[in-house]
């Protein structure tokens, strides 16, 4: 079956609508998918996975981070190594479409090292793809300083805005994914491949650049379909997915992309920053679809997101978690979205995310200690 094949059908496939009662119809398997049976197996044979969205702190986006200019090894390995401290035993890491077009060699030797520090330190990698959040007018090169005390400053979309707009700049996107599918597609090290972040997500319009059009999620779409038609062709041996934000939890209420999401996804992933009573009906109703659950991103205090009690909901649910960024650093996401509105001066009285300072010190200590208590299962 062809490529353009399939991406016809997984368009089809999974445009039934859902009816909002308990025994409502999910999404129709798109091609290729995982059963639930398989899924469930996999699950079975992974302990209760827990960790955090990782970057290292002298990194402010997926470029600094993989970049041969800039990838730093004894920070990946001594933070890794505070992961481990406190029990957590996978992270989710993000890539960019740019590394492959730029130094794809470069890139799977340094997915490779990362790959062994993250071994030795017990911890799997979730690998992300694509991303459409923050930034859409990625620049390969030097990534420049973040703007003072605001939140994901560097962070860039994948691919970027110009790439959307023009099929004739996307030639490099599949030998992208599949590349790197097929050097790691049987790698025990390699958790799970997220093929999409937030797709359907915008830059916030926080950036003082011209406004994404409204029909940005139209024009991912067919690369949505198309990244997991790519993917199948390669078979990994590791599920695929990617994951659900905004509405997650509202399975009758699906729009197209969370439709191609849930229709594709072997194990279903989804994001939620909510407090804990939101967060549990968001996790119940996605049970609903019969696979293994993986929470990608949570926890934003100011919000009311803490580890106690969603860690330990998580775990006795076995749902795998993880928590946005690990290390305060570049990124600087101890600052809450609104920074980019509301000017800060100094650190923030209530950390929006992040769990350690720089020298690997907890900004709250009876939160580590509380991680630490969850991971070991007393």
């Amino acid at each position: 079956m062809t490529a353009r094949l399939l991406i016809l059908l997984t368009g089809l496939l999974v445009t039934c609508p859902l009816r909002g009662d308990a025994s409502a119809p999910v999404p129709v398997d798109a091609p290729g998918r995982w059963s639930q049976k398989r899924a469930q197996a996999w699950h079975s044979q992974q302990p209760f996975l827990a960790g955090a969205n990782f970057s290292p702190s002298t990194a402010g986006n997926q470029l600094e981070m993989w970049r041969a200019e800039t990838f730093d090894a004894a920070t990946i390995e001594r933070e890794l190594g505070y992961a481990q401290a406190l029990g957590f035993n996978s992270m989710r890491v993000f890539l960019h479409d740019l590394l492959w077009k730029h130094d794809s060699a470069g890139l799977l030797e340094r997915m490779d090292r990362y790959l062994a520090i993250a071994d030795r330190h017990g911890i799997k990698t979730l690998f992300v793809f694509f991303d459409s959040c923050w930034n859409p007018y990625p620049q390969w090169g030097p990534q420049g300083e973040p703007r003072p005390h605001t939140h994901n400053a560097l962070w860039i979309q994948s691919p970027g805005l110009a790439v959307l707009q023009d099929g004739a700049q996307q030639a490099h996107l599949k030998p992208y994914v599949q590349g790197v599918l097929k050097r790691f597609a049987n790698d025990r090290r390699v958790l799970a491949w997220d093929l999409w972040n937030e797709p359907d997500n915008f830059d916030g319009g926080v950036r003082p650049t011209p406004a994404e059009p409204r029909s940005k999620p139209e024009l991912v779409l067919p690369l949505l379909k198309a990244a997991f038609v790519w993917a199948r062709e390669v078979n990994p041996s590791q599920p695929l997915t990617s994951a659900v934000w905004r509405d997650s939890g509202r399975l009758d209420e699906l729009d197209a992309t969370k439709q191609v999401q849930l229709a594709n996804s072997d194990v279903v992933s989804f994001h939620s920053y909510s407090p804990t009573a939101e967060f549990q009906r968001v996790a119940r109703s996605l049970r609903r679809l019969g696979r293994p659950l993986l929470c990608t991103e949570y926890k934003a205090r100011p919000g009311g997101g803490h580890f106690d009690p969603l860690l330990g909901f998580m775990r006795e649910q076995k749902i795998a978690a993880y928590c946005w960024d690990f290390v305060n650093g570049r990124t600087q996401t101890i600052y809450p979205v609104e920074s980019w509105r509301r000017r800060f001066s100094h650190e923030p009285a209530v950390w929006n995310t992040c769990i350690l300072r720089a020298d690997g010190a907890p900004y709250l200590k009876d939160e580590t200690d509380y991680i630490r208590r969850i991971m070991s299962g007393k």
